[in-house]
């Protein structure tokens, strides 16, 4: 069973102080839970590693993808395949922060990957701050997390000026090169979580200014403009295939601003190769029966129970479990059913005594440097909770 510690909520009013303001789910109840998920040393070493191990993995991936051709076979819109390999080929496309989703690594269950959020993650705000916060609020050690995510996207943003390990060179080579942080406007969560990024950067030394997507200027000849200002660095939270489907022109601008080599985008458009759950099928094609792996197919699996999951969705929509004989056993209904599906084999999530299942979220950013996870039912859907951990 979990092993699970009660901690005093977080008043909203410290969370809201924090920038923290999405904290009550549409129910009315907290959105962040008020136990901890106890986990030991060896149970944190295993996230950290096997999370570097997946991430090179997608990398071998997308290089397949990448020289197969293989775009169309994992969902990639036909729009964004040229600004996709443009950005694979050059290494100042460096790739900011993502998150993978993992069953097990508690309760005595091995590690498996569900997916990877590599292009639009979210809980960072939650996973770097708040859980954070709640160790500090509680009294209680607050170097015992697995979690290191501020710190480490510190380094990352220094990386994308020196494009090594080693950032204490970032002073040098650093330009003053402006640096433009994006959300669409009315979207607290998404603001402030892009203003948290832009906050980052400013530690790591960029120049930085903050925008609404509708205020900013693209020049294909040019490159992205905010009141005047050349930004040659810009960090967007708008998924790269809402681009795509969505913004065709908008999609043609960005890939000739990135062949023009007049700005560089965060995240890269090559993350949409690891977001698509179509990359689940190609690593299982070229790591068949790896432990961190679970079975996944373009086709239905036989007599297995298994998810039924678009390559493109988020929060549980779309999203159906059935059994070993192909019967429903639970669905989330999604805006995501025209997608492209992916067959996963079905794995068991930890439970707690209350049959609340949890999911781990696992932070990379040039290294795995924060955990975090989500409770909910089978299905973790936009009314699950965040829950922090404590290491012991």
């Amino acid at each position: 069973m979990i092993q699970l510690q009660k901690t005093a909520p977080l008043d909203t009013d410290y969370l809201e102080s924090l920038g923290f303001v999405w904290h009550t789910d549409s129910d009315d109840t907290s959105y962040i839970s008020d136990e901890l998920i106890v986990i030991s040393e060896a149970e944190a070493e295993a996230y950290y590693k096997a999370t570097n191990e997946l991430y090179d993995m997608f990398v071998e991936a997308a290089e397949h993808v990448v020289e197969n051709n293989l775009f169309h076979e994992i969902g990639i819109p036909f729009n964004l395949v040229d600004v996709i390999k443009e950005s694979w080929e050059n290494d100042v496309h460096w790739h900011l922060y993502g998150r993978f989703d993992l069953a097990g690594g508690i309760d005595n269950r091995p590690i498996k990957l569900l997916e990877f959020n590599a292009d639009t993650p979210t809980a960072l705000f939650e996973t770097a701050i708040v859980q954070w916060a709640i160790l500090k609020q509680n009294n209680l050690e607050e170097e015992s997390q697995f979690n290191a995510l501020y710190e480490v996207l510190v380094d990352n943003f220094k990386r994308l000026v020196t494009l090594e390990e080693d950032v204490s060179t970032f002073e040098e080579h650093y330009d003053g090169w402006n640096f433009l942080f994006t959300s669409v406007r009315g979207n607290s969560e998404e603001e402030n979580t892009v203003r948290l990024l832009q906050h980052i950067a400013e530690e790591a030394g960029y120049n930085t200014e903050f925008a609404y997507i509708d205020d900013i200027e693209f020049d294909a000849n040019e490159g992205i403009f905010y009141n005047d200002t050349n930004y040659e660095l810009w960090f967007k939270l708008i998924p790269w295939e809402d681009i795509a489907l969505e913004e065709s022109d908008l999609a043609m601008l960005l890939t000739t601003i990135i062949k023009n080599k007049k700005a560089i985008i965060f995240n890269p458009a090559y993350t949409l190769l690891f977001q698509s759950k179509g990359i689940l099928k190609i690593l299982w094609d070229l790591y068949p029966d790896h432990p961190l792996l679970l079975e996944t197919s373009f086709e239905p699996l036989e007599g297995q129970k298994q998810v039924e999951k678009p390559i493109f969705g988020r929060e549980g929509g779309s999203v159906t479990i059935v059994d070993e004989n192909n019967q429903k056993i639970l669905s989330i209904e999604g805006d995501y059913d025209s997608h492209k599906m992916v067959y996963q084999a079905y794995t068991e999530l930890p439970t707690d005594n209350e049959d609340q299942s949890y999911q781990a979220g696992v932070f990379y950013a040039y290294e795995a440097c924060g955990l975090g996870f989500r409770k909910g039912g089978k299905i973790l859907d936009n009314m699950s909770k965040f829950v922090g951990h404590i290491v012991k």
